[in-house]
C-alpha cells in the first residue's frame, strides 16, 4: 500500500495546492514533532534548511509553527544543500532536520524531506507513522504552553557544512591550477559550493547563483547540462560541475564538452575505491542504471546490485548490504564512507582530488560505453493510467518485442505527475517502437 503523503523523495507538489499549503505544513510540522518528541532524547531539537523558492518564505514559518507547537525547538538555518542539513542534524545531535525543497522541480513546487538523528531519510515505516499523525485529531499534540518549542537562526550553517566536508581531504589538499565552470541551479549550493572550491584555489567560473525566487532549475542545473556544456567551451575549463535544486545531484561536463551522468562518475569512483583499497562490498544502483555499468563492474570483479528509483532506496540497501558506494544516472550518489545521502558538493570533491592538474576529465571520467537508452516522460492526471487494461497489454506486448534485444522500465515519476519510459538497447529502433507503442495507450 502507497503512502498517502510521502512519495519516492519525501512531500512533493504545487504550491498553494493539495498537500503545499501553509495549514498542511503546519500538521506536518505537528506530526513529525509528536514522533520525534517519543524518542528518547533529553533535548527536543529540530533543524530546517531549504533551497531558494519563493515559497519558502511561505511554508518554512508554518513548518515551524507546528514544530514548536509540538514542543520542539527549532534551528532554521536558510538556503543550505540537503546533504549539508543531514549532516548538521546528525553532528548537532538533534531529534530530526527537515529540509524544504522541491529538488529539480520548478520554482512553483514545493515540499520536504525529513531526516532522523542519524542523517539518514526515513523509512516507508517511520513515514506511515508520521502520516497517521497527520491525520489525527491536532488538539492531542498540542504541548502544553509552557512546554512551547522557541526558534532561533542560525547564520553559520554554511560555513559547519564546509569545515565537515573539507575535515574529509588531506589539509594540503588544494585545486589551484584548475579552471571549473560551476551552474548551481540558483538553489541551495550557490552559497557553499562556489566559496568551497575558491578556497581551495579553483579558477571558478560561477553561474546559477544569482536566486531571485522564481529561477531556481530554470534552464539551468543538472536537468539542463547544455548550460555548463556551452561555457566549458567558452571559458576553456579543466571541467563543468552542475547541481540541482537542493544540491544532492551531479552531472558534469569533461573539457570536450562530452556530459557526464552518475553512471560514469560511479563507475570511475567504484574503480578508484577497489584500488585504493576504499570500496566496501561493491555498488548499488537502480532499475535506471546503465546496462554499460553493470557490464564494466562485473569485468572490474565489483559486484553490483540494483534498488528501486530513489536514493533513499539506494542508501537502504547500501546499509542492508553493507556497501558504501551507490546512486542513480541522474546524478543521486551515495559516498557512504561520508555521506547518509546524495551530495553533489561532496562528490565533486571527490572527483576533483582525482582529477587535480595530472589527469584530464575526459580519459578520467569516460569509463564505459553505455547502452543507448532512451528516456520519455509523460505528464498525466492520474499515474495509475498504467495499472488500466489498455495499457498494461501495450506495456506487455512492448516487452515482448523488447525481450533478448535490451530491456523496458515504465514507472510512475515519485515527485511529478509524469509516467516514466525508459528503453535500453543497441537497436534505438526498436525502443522508439516500444516507447511509441505505450504512449498510444497512455493518451
Amino acid at each position: 500500500m502507497s503512502n498517502k503523503y510521502f512519495g519516492t523523495d519525501g512531500i512533493r507538489g504545487t504550491v498553494n495546492q493539495g498537500n503545499i499549503t501553509g495549514e498542511k505544513f503546519f500538521k506536518f510540522g505537528l506530526a513529525a514533532a509528536t514522533y520525534f518528541k517519543n524518542q528518547k532524547k533529553t533535548k527536543q531539537i529540530a533543524i530546517i534548511a531549504k533551497d531558494t523558492r519563493l515559497s519558502g518564505y511561505t511554508l518554512e514559518p508554518a513548518l515551524v509553527s507546528g514544530l514548536s507547537s509540538g514542543g520542539m525547538h527549532v534551528f532554521t538555518l536558510g538556503p543550505l544543500p540537503t546533504n549539508g542539513l543531514a549532516m548538521l542534524t546528525k553532528s548537532m545531535k538533534a531529534n530530526m532536520g527537515i529540509m524544504i525543497s522541491a529538488s529539480h522541480n520548478p520554482y512553483y513546487d514545493n515540499g520536504l524531506k525529513l531526516f532522523g538523528p542519524d542523517g539518514m531519510k526515513l523509512s516507508d515505516q517511520i513515514e506511515k507513522k508520521i502520516e497517521k499523525l497527520i491525520d489525527a485529531k491536532n488538539t492531542k499534540q498540542l504541548t502544553n504552553p509552557k512546554l512551547l518549542g522557541r526558534v532561533k537562526r542560525l547564520e553559520n550553517g554554511n560555513d559547519k557544512y564546509i569545515e565537515i566536508l573539507r575535515k574529509n581531504f588531506p589539509d594540503n589538499f588544494n585545486l589551484r591550477g584548475i579552471k571549473i565552470v560551476l551552474d548551481c541551479a540558483n538553489g541551495a549550493g550557490y552559497i557553499a559550493a562556489p566559496k568551497l572550491l575558491k578556497d581551495l584555489g579553483a579558477k571558478v567560473v560561477s553561474i546559477g547563483v544569482k536566486p531571485n525566487g522564481f529561477n531556481i532549475n530554470d534552464k539551468c542545473g543538472s536537468t539542463f547540462p547544455s548550460k555548463i556544456q556551452s561555457a566549458v567551451r567558452k571559458y576553456k575549463s579543466h571541467v563543468g560541475i552542475s547541481f540541482d535544486g537542493d544540491a544532492d545531484r551531479i552531472i558534469m561536463c569533461d573539457e570536450n564538452n562530452k556530459i557526464i551522468d552518475g553512471d560514469q562518475i560511479i563507475a570511475m569512483l567504484a574503480r578508484r575505491w577497489k584500488s585504493k583499497k576504499i570500496l566496501k562490498g561493491g555498488v548499488i544502483g537502480t532499475l535506471m542504471s546503465n546496462y554499460g555499468l553493470e557490464n564494466f563492474l562485473k569485468k572490474e570483479k565489483i559486484k553490483f546490485f540494483r534498488s528501486k528509483v530513489g536514493d533513499r532506496y539506494v542508501k537502504e540497501k547500501m546499509k542492508k548490504l553493507n556497501f558504501n558506494l551507490g546512486g542513480e544516472q541522474s546524478g543521486h550518489i551515495i559516498l557512504g564512507k561520508f555521506a547518509t545521502t546524495g551530495d553533489g558538493l561532496m562528490v565533486a570533491l571527490e572527483v576533483l582530488f582525482s582529477l587535480r592538474k595530472d589527469k584530464k576529465a575526459s580519459k578520467l571520467l569516460n569509463v564505459f560505453v553505455p547502452m543507448p537508452q532512451i528516456l520519455e516522460n509523460i505528464t498525466v492526471k492520474d499515474k495509475n493510467i498504467i495499472n488500466k487494461s489498455k495499457c498494461k497489454s501495450a506495456i506487455k506486448k512492448a516487452n515482448k518485442l523488447m525481450s533478448k534485444h535490451g530491456r523496458l522500465l515504465i514507472r510512475k515519476s515519485g515527485t511529478e505527475p509524469k509516467i516514466r519510459i525508459m528503453g535500453e538497447s543497441y537497436n534505438k529502433k526498436l525502443i522508439l517502437r516500444c516507447i511509441k507503442l505505450i504512449k498510444r495507450s497512455i493518451k
